[in-house]
């Protein structure tokens, strides 16, 4: 068939695509790092956020929608070769996997910075529930997965006007499913609920819902046309939605006397829950890259992201890692410039640190990519 593409490099338009987003989470990361104490408001305001983190936070909004999607088209994929219960019962092993990851060792790499011991529930804690929920859905027509999957990406901002406050009976449960707030926990520890499940859910529901899209028997060109259609169609919905504030988020207005910032206003939308607005153009411009990648995939570039696609984990866990050693190094190094952290005065050593990380990341990340593609046999390689 003229244009056919094998398996393998379908998987590795996905891997690019899962890559492009570790290489973009990067950036924001570092940012965390070097610039802890300049507040970031969720969603940013246009009057007073530097352009240059603005753009970037806006390039960076693509990581977790793009990253939780193609989880859902992956437990697809694994689901075709394998029985529901043996799929279930992998996502369940996964996902607890996943959330003692996040419980147990990325929350305490940030003690001793936040100001008491926080458990953050975020992006990996929220794909190991949603994994473990996924495990009960899949056995859902896909009709049901679809219309589901819908109802909690568009109808959630709905649930907006509810906001319960601690101590009410309810109040952690919906802080886990929808609200974005601390939980207090015993013995002076705190979970903050970072990533709100219910949206995310509702986004891995439908990434599984297109796995079929990626089958062998679909012709790679009716697959590209879904996509573009499919995102496409996200992107204008969303500039129709946000152009007349129909719904879906805060309203945007003009910021007087400058352009750009009210641009950034316009991209600017509610991440924690991630909003119906936030959603549309980050998965629109997913699907779209996807179709690009799967097109263009023996390209040098597509094959260097593809690596850090190819073992998501171990780049997350090791990026993770590397800029903590290198924050308590500066803080032990040259002691705290702001109170009690250590912190640089310009974004641009934040865009410096990005040029001289990615090179010293990439070589071990392309080490364990290609370990887990020669050692197949050990299965708790999977899990990375």
């Amino acid at each position: 068939m003229a244009g056919a593409t094998t398996p393998h490099t379908r998987l590795q338009s996905i891997d690019a695509l899962r890559g492009l987003a570790m290489v973009l989470m990067l950036l924001d990361h570092l940012r965390e790092t070097w610039l802890v104490l300049v507040p970031m408001p969720d969603p940013v305001d246009p009057r007073t956020v530097l352009p240059a983190m603005a753009v970037a936070r806006f390039v960076a909004s693509f990581c977790a929608p793009v990253f939780v999607a193609l989880t859902g088209v992956a437990a697809c994929l694994f689901g075709v070769g394998h029985t529901p219960r043996e799929t279930a019962s992998f996502l369940v092993r996964r996902g607890l996997l996943l959330m003692a990851i996040d419980l147990l060792y990325l929350s305490p790499l940030y003690w001793g910075v936040a100001p008491q011991p926080t458990f953050w529930l975020q992006v990996i804690w929220c794909l190991g529930l949603c994994m473990i929920l996924l495990a009960g859905a899949i056995r859902l027509p896909r009709g049901a997965r679809i219309a589901l999957g819908l109802v909690l990406v568009c109808g959630h901002n709905l649930l907006d006007p509810i906001r319960l406050q601690p101590g009410d009976a309810l109040f952690p449960a919906w802080a886990l499913l929808h609200q974005r707030d601390v939980i207090a926990l015993p013995f002076g520890f705190v979970a903050k609920t970072t990533y709100p499940i219910l949206p995310w859910m509702g986004v891995m529901l439908l990434g599984h819902a297109i796995g079929p899209w990626f089958g062998r028997d679909v012709d790679p060109v009716v697959r590209r046309r879904r996509l573009v259609g499919l995102g496409v169609g996200m992107i204008a919905a969303f500039l129709v939605l946000r152009a007349f504030n129909l719904y879906g988020d805060a309203p945007w207005s003009v910021v007087d006397g400058s352009a750009l910032r009210t641009v950034i206003g316009f991209v600017s939308m509610t991440k924690y829950p991630p909003s119906l607005l936030f959603l549309l153009p980050t998965l629109g411009g997913g699907a779209l890259l996807l179709a690009l990648f799967e097109r263009r995939g023996q390209s040098r570039a597509i094959r260097a992201l593809a690596v850090f696609g190819g073992a998501p984990m171990f780049f997350y866990l090791l990026h993770l890692t590397v800029l903590r050693l290198l924050y308590h190094g500066a803080l032990a190094w040259w002691g705290p410039t702001h109170g009690t952290v250590f912190m640089v005065g310009d974004y641009g050593w934040v865009l410096a640190w990005y040029g001289a990380l990615i090179l010293p990341l990439y070589l071990p990340t392309a080490w364990f990519s290609r370990l887990k593609q020669r050692r197949r046999d050990i299965a708790w390689l999977r899990f990375f």
